[in-house]
């Protein structure tokens, strides 16, 4: 009998897997994920969720009457063989079923359970016999009583949350083996390079130019002095929303493990592997939302760039009028306004698709030194832009894009760098022949 083989090939001093084998393997890794999700999902539901729902909603309400009252202990072993107790108490209720009378033993939520005794007896205390009380019995075994309703919206959350991941996971890794059994990785790349280019939506085309990118976006700002304003690429402003995100999302975490550990330190008991899980989390917080006020500040301070230009797209050989205005109350030991050409590649290395962008040309326009911020007056600054005659023109494909842009970099008092990028569109240069009619001339740096 021939045993099934692992390996397909051998390449140089290595083998490749089959890829059945691997697919195969995934496929039973995700499955136990989905089985997993599902079963405790399944666990959840009947033994945390559904109880919970029928207390609320199918149980009926009576007035019922206190008429004895104890402490619940609960003995929790670990393995090592110690014990640990914890106490909460225990009511004898009285109530009434269609004409006869019920007792019942009901122990308080569970968010009233205590580890110390003493304080225990003293949440029992509370409790007074021959006090009427409002309760809700099951309909199906009326000797189940509570006397509390309402959900913890946190079981429900973890509930659904959980299990839904570990399904959500073992659904699509299973989809993806049956998809790729018996492909190599090669030709899945390939697949999926597709699928992204499919997916991908193209800049737009100047009618007339298929490779050069439209301008439409770069020309519906109107300026207040020139022609146009150009539109602002800031990276300040996506940190800013990064961090702003990060950090609302992790304080909310450290606000709900502050909140259960309030909730068990007023119960008389506390966690000391959740304390220690609370501590770090509450620097990171407190970090993020330094780190996160910090931005806010320099963004705030630098304040908005604005740049206008007497004309718009831009031709080889020509000369425009640009003007600068940054805002803010900063100095600035140095402001440069930049013209410059990048190039971006986009190309497969191996199974893996890179791209890779570059500045291969840079002109400075204009560079400002020790610059004074005047109250509620921006600084401004009109400079002459003068374009290569025998410069590129922007040009965008699949895998490759050359783009134009205006890019101003600062150094502010007590403040990290400052980069704002305007991009800009270059046509083809233009002649006029003898006979009167234009027309373009591609040139190439």
């Amino acid at each position: 009998m021939r045993l099934p083989t692992f390996f397909s090939k051998k390449r140089g001093n290595r083998r490749t897997g089959l890829p059945a084998w691997g697919s195969l393997g995934e496929g039973i890794y995700h499955t136990v994920l989905l089985v997993a999700g599902l079963t405790i999902g399944v666990l959840m539901l009947t033994g945390v969720a559904v109880p919970e729902w029928r207390i609320n909603n199918q149980f009926i309400e009576v007035n019922g009457q206190l008429i004895g009252k104890g402490l619940a202990r609960h003995t929790l072993r670990d393995v090592f063989g110690g014990a640990k107790y914890s106490w909460r108490p225990a009511l004898l209720v009285q109530y009434e079923v269609e004409g006869e009378n019920v007792e019942s033993w009901n122990t308080v939520h569970s968010s009233e359970t205590s580890e110390t005794r003493a304080f225990a007896i003293h949440e029992l205390d509370g409790w007074e016999l021959g006090g009427q009380l409002r309760c809700w019995y099951d309909p199906d075994d009326i000797e189940t009583v509570v006397l509390k309703q309402g959900y913890s919206w946190w079981l429900w959350l973890l509930a659904l949350l959980l299990p839904g991941a570990l399904v959500a996971f073992g659904i699509t890794g299973l989809l993806h083996s049956l998809k790729a059994w018996g492909r190599s990785e090669e030709r899945q790349a390939a697949q999926f390079g597709r699928i992204l280019e499919t997916l991908a939506s193209p800049l737009p085309e100047t009618v007339g130019f298929p490779t050069i990118p439209a301008c439409d976006n770069l020309i519906n700002s109107p300026g207040t002095m020139l022609r146009f304003r150009l539109p602002t690429e800031s990276p300040e402003a996506w940190s800013l929303i990064g961090t702003g995100l990060f950090s609302g999302l992790w304080n909310v975490v450290v606000i709900l493990l502050a909140v259960n550990v309030g909730i068990d330190i007023a119960g008389g008991r506390a966690d000391v592997w959740l304390l220690g899980l609370l501590a770090p989390f509450t620097i990171v917080g407190l970090a993020s939302i330094v780190l996160f006020f910090r931005q806010l500040f320099f963004v705030t301070a630098i304040g908005p760039t604005h740049v206008e230009i007497s004309g718009h797209p831009l031709r080889p050989g020509n000369q425009y009028q640009v003007l600068l205005s940054q805002a803010g109350s900063v100095s600035f030991r140095r402001l440069e306004l930049f013209l410059e050409l990048e190039e971006q590649a986009t190309f497969r290395q191996g199974t893996d698709v890179r791209t890779e962008r570059q500045v291969v040309w840079q002109s400075l326009i204009r560079r400002w030194n020790n610059i004074e911020p005047l109250s509620g007056t921006p600084f401004e600054a009109e400079v002459q832009l003068e374009l290569p005659s025998k410069a590129m023109h922007s040009f965008s494909s699949t895998h490759n894009t050359v783009s134009w842009r205006l890019v101003l970099r600062g150094v502010p008092e007590h403040w990290p760098a400052l980069v704002r990028v305007f991009p800009v569109v270059v046509f083809p240069a233009e002649i006029i022949s003898s006979d009167g009619k234009k027309a373009i001339v591609q040139t190439r740096t």
